[in-house]
Formats: C-alpha cells, sequence, structure tokens
C-alpha cells in the first residue's frame, strides 16, 4: 500500500500548540518520524483537512496519537458533491500505537 498523503495539495489543521509551527506544525504528520507529530492547542474540536489535487481512492486511514492525548470523539468526513458527509467514526486508543481508523473503499 502507498500512502498519499503526501501528494496532497493542501494539508490544514484547527490550531498549532502555542502557535509554535516551527516545532508543533502540521509537517510533522507527514514526515515519516516518530520523533515527531503535529499537536494542537487545547480543547475541541480539533481537524485536520486534507485535499488533494485530483480524485483519490482512500482504502485505510492511520492514525496514532500520544500516548495520553488520543482523540475521545472522532471520525472521517469526505466531500461529496459540495457537502461534507461523515464516511466512519473512529474510536483510538489512548497509547502510542500506529492503529488503523478503518478499512474500506471511498473514493473522494
Amino acid at each position: 500500500m502507498v500512502s498519499i498523503i503526501k501528494n496532497c495539495s493542501s494539508l490544514r489543521v484547527s490550531s498549532v500548540l502555542n502557535k509554535n509551527a516551527k516545532e508543533f506544525g502540521k509537517q510533522y504528520m507527514i514526515d515519516d518520524c516518530d520523533d515527531t507529530c503535529w499537536n494542537s492547542d487545547q480543547g475541541s474540536p480539533q481537524w485536520v483537512e486534507v485535499n488533494f489535487p485530483q480524485s483519490v481512492t482512500v482504502e485505510e486511514v492511520q492514525i496514532q496519537f500520544q500516548g495520553g492525548f488520543a482523540g475521545k470523539e472522532c471520525w472521517i468526513e469526505a466531500k461529496s458533491d459540495g457537502q461534507l458527509k461523515r464516511v466512519s467514526s473512529i474510536y483510538p486508543e489512548d497509547n502510542n500505537t500506529l492503529q488503523i481508523s478503518f478499512n474500506f473503499f471511498i473514493s473522494l
């Protein structure tokens, strides 16, 4: 399986811890380094938006939360006919392991 996230045309996040993008920014979500990560500010909601330059087919989403900082109420939305629609709920474990959020096909 090949990761398509690096081919996205834009990656946006709801917030960055202390507005310090150099140390905690969104770029650390896709840098393939286990020692870095995106850190959001506190509070809800927090979100990640990924846009692609053309239609893509998503087969699987993998997430990894830092232990003690896992999201409580999580879901994946996809835009269809110009409207965002929930396509999957996520129930992350509160540990530092790579988790598969959903494992089915969706074309975006």
